[in-house]
């Protein structure tokens, strides 16, 4: 009896020990609960951007080469007459980085110690940041919105981590865009992003995620104060948004058509041909 007693004295110090040591300290990360939307720069309509100071499309003065520069040009052409240019999210298709960033719907951080989840809420789901001190894997497969590294870093030496650094690799997928102007990144897919992203030391209901993109189609690094509010309410609603809902957009080979009001195919610009019907039995006369 006494050695069945010892036994489960030792399993039950074991398991509060276990226990112990799951307890995290969430004191000595940053407030970051609640839901963040998109900092609106007063005065400043249209499409959301990159750079939140500056208009979206050529209005970013976005450090393009030469090549890159044609690549917008010729987006912005097609979308004035009808068509969709560079931007593929028109589609459902996955916005990946950096565009998913840009908080068209409100966003949600939760904190572990091995993980930084960000929520988005959109065409792409939400992020996975590793904090745990992993390396970079070999062989990974391409995604758009690639792979996150982090670490917490305590810049007062006060006890509390005050910053996030992240840097996220590919390889990517694409194409890939800023903003719906279909402001282009590289299309070998090989970007870098660095982000620093920490609360403001004035305003802790005001977050910042200093963007630094490093990417083939720049001329330079590209940095930008991304910002994000806090919405004041304490039960914020969440809005549900699914892409393929009500999305009329039809995609046929390198053409894009649209579901008129009726139900029927219908151009989106003039003398836009029509699809190609091979497949398919044509009526007799």
């Amino acid at each position: 009896m006494p050695y069945r007693i010892m036994l489960g004295a030792a399993a039950l110090a074991a398991s509060v020990a276990a226990a112990d040591a799951q307890v995290v300290d969430y004191s000595k990360y940053p407030d970051l609960k609640g839901q963040w939307n998109r900092f609106i720069v007063p005065g400043l309509g249209g499409m959301p951007s990159f750079d939140q100071t500056k208009p979206w499309g050529f209005g970013q003065e976005a450090p393009l080469t030469a090549e890159s520069k044609a690549v917008e040009e010729a987006s912005i052409a097609d979308q004035a007459n009808g068509g969709q240019g560079n931007f593929t999210g028109y589609a459902c298709g996955a916005f990946g980085m950096p565009l998913m960033m840009e908080a068209f719907y409100p966003q949600e951080y939760i904190i572990t110690p091995e993980t930084t989840y960000i929520l988005i809420n959109n065409a792409d789901h939400g992020r996975r940041i590793f904090t745990d001190g992993r390396d970079w894997p070999k062989n990974l497969e391409p995604t758009y919105q690639g792979y996150s590294i982090g670490r917490w870093i305590d810049e007062d030496g006060d006890g509390r981590h005050a910053v996030l650094e992240v840097e996220t690799r590919g390889p990517f997928k694409g194409p890939r865009s800023y903003d719906a102007s279909g402001l282009p990144l590289d299309h070998d897919n090989q970007s870098i992003f660095k982000e620093r992203i920490h609360l403001d030391r004035d305003d802790p209901n005001l977050l910042h995620d200093e963007f630094t993109v490093i990417d083939h189609a720049l001329t330079r690094p590209w940095t930008v104060d991304k910002r994000y509010r806090r919405n004041p309410e304490a039960r914020p609603l969440w809005p549900e948004y699914v892409c393929a809902e009500h999305n009329e957009h039809v995609q046929v080979g390198k053409e894009s058509y649209f579901i008129s009001a009726d139900g029927f195919l219908m151009p989106t610009r003039k003398d836009q041909p029509p699809p190609d019907a091979r497949y398919f039995k044509r009526p007799q006369k």
